[in-house]
C-alpha cells in the first residue's frame, strides 16, 4: 500500500512501559499463560501496539509483531525492540505489509515456522494506523473574535495576544485553547473514494483477513481473544477523521460479526475505545492540540489516556477470567467520554 497525501503515516516509538527489570521475575513468576501461547500485534512498532506487546510480555506472553516501517526509523524503534527481548519471553518480528494480502500469506508462513508446531496465538491485536487524514470539503471559518475583542479592552495588538496565548498553551495552560491560532488543514484536495477505501481496509477490515487466514491454518489457541482498536471519533466528526472514523465504525461492525460467527471456535473478539492519548497517531491529526486540551480538561482524571492504560486492559482481558466478554467496545477513558463537564 502506498502513502498518499496526508495520511496516517505512524512510525514513531511510544514511551517505555516498564523498565526490563521492573516486573521481571514478579510477574513472569505468576504468569497463567502456558508456554506454547503468543501474543500477535498488527501494528507494535509504536503507540498501543508497542504498549500492549511489553505489557503482555511482561505477564509471561511470547510476542509476534509485524510492523511497517522505513529504515531510517528503526534507529528509534530498535531499542523498544531491543528492550522487549530482554523482558523474557520469546520474541519475533516482521517489517511487512500487514495489509496486503500475499505478504501477511508470506508472514503467516514465517510466524508458523517460529512458534513451532504446538504453538498457539492466544492475542491477537490490530493496531494498525495508517490512514487519510485530507478535508472531505473545504474549510469555511468563522472568524474568532473573543481574542481581538480581548485585546482592543487590553490595549493591545490581536496578534501579539495570539503570540502570547500560543506560547502559555504550548507550555501547558489548556484554558486558552479558544485565543490560540486556529489549527491549519490542507486545502490543496480532499478526500476521495479511493481514500477511504485505502483507509478503510488498512485500519478497518484488514482484521478479517489475518483472523479467517489464522484459523483456516490451525494456530489459534482454543481461547483467544482479539482486540481491536477504536476512539470518540466513531460517533464525533472531527475535521480531517472522516476516513479514519470510517474505518473505526467499519471496525467494531465487524468485530461484533467475528465475536458471533467465530464464537463458537473459541475466540472472543472485543474493541478497545481509547480516549484521546498522546501518541502519533493523534499528533498526525491536524488540531490535535486543540483536542488534547480539551480532553484534559474534560477528563474526570486531568490527564490524557496513555498507551499503558490501554494496554494494562488487554492484559487483564486476555486472562481466563475474561472469557465471557464479547462482542463489546470497552471504553479505557477514565471516564472523558461521559463527562459533561470541563475544569
Amino acid at each position: 500500500m502506498t502513502a498518499v497525501t496526508s495520511t496516517l503515516d505512524v512510525r514513531e516509538p511510544s514511551s517505555s512501559w516498564l523498565s526490563k527489570n521492573d516486573l521481571k521475575g514478579t510477574l513472569l513468576a505468576t504468569s497463567t499463560f502456558p508456554s506454547n501461547e503468543w501474543a500477535l500485534i498488527l501494528g507494535g512498532s509504536s503507540g498501543f501496539g508497542l504498549a500492549t506487546a511489553k505489557r503482555l510480555a511482561h505477564g509471561g506472553l511470547n510476542i509476534l509483531i509485524v510492523h511497517r516501517d522505513r529504515r531510517g526509523a528503526m534507529k528509534n524503534i530498535q531499542p523498544h525492540f531491543d528492550e522487549l527481548t530482554a523482558i523474557g519471553p520469546a520474541v519475533h518480528i516482521w517489517n511487512a505489509d500487514a495489509i496486503s494480502a500475499d505478504k501477511r500469506s508470506e508472514t503467516i508462513d514465517s510466524i508458523k515456522e517460529a512458534i513451532g508446531p504446538d504453538g498457539r496465538i492466544r492475542v491477537l491485536l490490530h493496531s494498525i494506523a495508517f490512514g487519510n487524514l485530507k478535508l472531505i470539503a473545504p474549510e469555511k471559518r468563522e472568524e474568532r473574535t473573543a481574542g481581538a475583542n480581548l485585546a482592543t479592552r487590553l490595549g493591545v495588538e490581536p496578534a501579539k495576544l495570539t503570540e502570547i496565548a500560543d506560547e502559555l498553551f504550548e507550555a501547558g495552560e489548556d484554558g486558552l485553547h479558544p485565543l490560540t491560532s486556529a489549527p491549519v488543514y490542507p486545502d490543496s484536495s480532499y478526500l476521495d473514494e479511493e481514500d477511504f477505501g485505502r483507509t478503510i481496509l488498512a485500519m478497518g477490515t484488514s482484521l478479517l483477513g489475518w483472523t479467517q487466514e489464522l484459523f483456516a491454518r490451525g494456530l489459534f489457541a482454543e481461547d483467544t481473544r482479539i482486540f481491536g482498536l477504536t476512539s470518540e471519533g466513531n460517533e464525533v466528526a472531527w475535521r480531517g477523521y472522516a476516513a479514519v472514523s470510517a474505518a473505526k465504525v467499519s471496525l467494531e461492525a465487524l468485530a461484533r460479526s467475528i465475536a458471533v460467527e467465530f464464537g463458537p471456535h473459541g475466540l472472543r473478539c472485543n474493541v478497545i475505545q481509547a480516549g484521546v492519548t498522546n501518541t502519533p497517531a493523534l499528533r498526525a491529526i491536524p488540531g490535535s492540540d486543540q483536542l488534547k486540551s480539551q480532553a484534559r480538561l474534560r477528563n474526570p482524571g486531568c490527564r490524557l489516556t496513555t498507551p499503558e492504560d490501554v494496554a494494562g486492559v488487554i492484559f487483564l482481558l486476555s486472562h481466563d477470567e475474561a472469557r465471557w466478554i464479547n462482542g463489546e467496545v470497552i471504553r479505557v477513558d477514565g471516564g472523558e467520554h461521559i463527562s459533561g463537564a470541563t475544569r
